[in-house]
This record gives C-alpha cells, structure tokens and sequence, in this order.
C-alpha cells in the first residue's frame, strides 16, 4: 500500500465537501488526511487528499472523483516533484525543571512556542510529516496534553501548477 496524496480542484460551492467525502465512504476508501482551503481565486477551493492504496485503488478514485459536477481538475502529486507540509500544534506539560530543555528542543526544530502558562506550553511546527512525527515523539516525555495536526497540504515544485499540469482526470 502506498501513501497517495491528491490535489483537487472544486468549485467553491455549498455541499462539495460532503459530495466528495461521501465517495470515499461510499467506495470503502479511507481519507488519511483532507485539507481544503479557498485558492488565489474565490469561486475555486482546492483540497489536498491524503490515502493509501494500490494504483488501482488511485486510479479508481480519480476517476470517481473526476465524475463529480463541482470537481475541475484532479492531480495526483508525486513526492520528488512536490512541497508536502502540515502544520501540528502540541500543548505540553511544562514546569520550571523541564522549561528550558523543552524550548532547546523547540529551537532545534525550528519551531516556536504560541502560547504559555503556568503548567504547559503550546509549540507550534510547521514541515513534512517525519520532522512533525520526530517532535511529537520527543514531546511525549514531558506529557502531551493537547494536539492537533492539520494533515498534508501540497504544491507542485517550480513552474508547474494545478492549472497547467499535463495530468488531469
């Protein structure tokens, strides 16, 4: 099973969310991660689509996504050619003995903390899905209270763009 992550234009309209989530379930696939998010133009939102499966499995998504009304386009990015990022926010339990040794490991991730009280510390990090992953288990020492992660959302590295890829369903 590989890890395929899907770029999907939609029209930015009442229910497509539901619409497209609803195939999924409906097909038995599971979403791994979903993002979605108005584009540089307000009538289009684009998702970024995270599963697992085979080619087949893909190839039967997109095409089932391809047959939806509101979608424009469907890519299906692949890793060397593309920017994954998430973002993942971590409420930790903090106290004076543990502060400092907890904002080091926050500096060398490049991280930054967000928030702070007398009992914890909310570290914000930004990057691909093992730095978030490396964090998150370093973090668990100290006792993680909270945690949300956004799941991937991706573009295409240099010129190329959702609009003028080759691939399309």
């Amino acid at each position: 099973m590989e890890k395929h992550v899907l770029s999907v234009l939609v029209k930015n309209s009442s229910g497509v969310l539901s619409r497209v989530s609803g195939l999924f379930s409906r097909r038995g696939y599971n979403i791994d991660s979903l993002t979605v998010g108005r584009t540089e133009d307000p009538s289009i939102s684009r998702m970024t689509i995270t599963l697992m499966g085979d080619d087949n499995v893909l190839e039967q998504v997109k095409k089932q996504l391809s047959k939806l009304e509101d979608v424009i386009r469907v890519i299906n990015f692949k890793a060397d050619d593309s920017v994954y990022r998430e973002l993942v926010l971590i409420k930790v339990k903090a106290n004076a003995e543990n502060r400092a040794a907890i904002n080091e490991t926050v500096n060398i991730f490049r991280s930054k903390i967000v928030d702070l009280s007398t009992d914890t510390l909310t570290i914000e990090l930004t990057g691909d899905e093992n730095k978030i992953s490396a964090l998150i288990n370093l973090m668990d020492e100290y006792g993680i209270e909270e945690l949300v992660r956004t799941g991937v959302t991706a573009l295409q590295r240099g010129e190329k763009t959702i609009k003028n890829s080759i691939e399309s369903y």
